[in-house]
């Protein structure tokens, strides 16, 4: 089977180009479950119900999250009446669920796990224990698994592929908006990217108005952050997994240049 995982889709532009071309991704790839990070999906920072239901809408069978997800209120309600938008599954006593179950396209029951890591990033629980005990409390019987692990540094991405190789199909991480060129199968079979990257403005600073950021970095002066508009592109992975084993056959980036 194949899964289709969409790197933080940020602002409009992100929105525009997810709806111009998820279909035909779906259609021409074969995709059996589309999963996407909308944690920036409006303006740049969070995401709001409305545009949560835009996106299901289009096609996206699962929204996964990271720590932008807390910065629209109306969207904690929210969390209760909509399973298939996940936080990370890491943050103690927080609204939502950082895990789904969920039958795909195919028939096949999988799994969805948003974690976050804690370098540089809000000092939540483990991801790597939590990332056990998600692991414990699924049925069994779901081999196919897929993570969306949201982090800032390289070096803990890596350390969770690795923690989790042979024990889920993919590991796939999100928040830095650059798309890294490590993509490989893992020697357990857990298909493996650092960084899924951006899909939204590349013309931009991840994602910002250039000249804003431009002008942070040289007087060193807080600023108002607004997302660019401009040369939006779609960074995602494909990744073909046994669904009998849950092991993973390939995965490889897929990136479209929206101008």
């Amino acid at each position: 089977m194949n899964i289709l995982f969409i790197g933080d889709i940020f602002a409009s532009p992100g929105r525009r180009i997810v709806a111009d071309h998820l279909q035909d991704i779906v259609q021409s790839s074969r995709i059996d479950l589309a999963i996407a990070n909308a944690e920036n999906a409006a303006g740049g920072f969070g995401i709001t119900p409305s545009i949560a239901e835009e996106l299901f809408a289009l096609g996206l069978d699962v929204l996964t999250s990271g720590n932008h997800v807390w910065d629209k209120r109306e969207l904690f309600d929210y969390f209760s009446r909509q399973p298939r938008l996940l936080r990370p599954a890491n943050y103690p006593d927080a609204p939502g669920r950082g895990a789904i179950a969920i039958r795909a396209r195919n028939d096949v029951e999988c799994a969805v796990l948003n974690l976050q890591g804690r370098t540089y990033m809000p000092p939540i629980d483990c991801p790597f224990r939590t990332a056990d005990r998600l692991l414990a409390e699924l049925d069994p019987a779901i081999q196919v698994k897929f993570v969306d692990f949201h982090a800032e540094v390289t070096s803990e991405k890596v350390a969770m592929g690795w923690y989790l190789d042979g024990r889920v199909s993919a590991v796939v991480g999100t928040h830095t908006h650059v798309p890294t060129a490590d993509t490989r199968i893992l020697p357990g079979g857990t298909a493996y990217q650092t960084d899924c990257g951006m899909t939204g403005p590349y013309g931009s600073v991840i994602g910002v108005d250039t000249a804003i950021i431009l002008q942070k970095f040289l007087t060193g002066l807080p600023v108002r952050m607004e997302a660019s508009k401009n040369s939006p592109e779609l960074h995602a992975v494909i990744v073909d997994v046994d669904e009998s084993t849950g092991k993973a056959r390939a995965i490889r980036r897929h990136a479209i240049n929206g101008d």
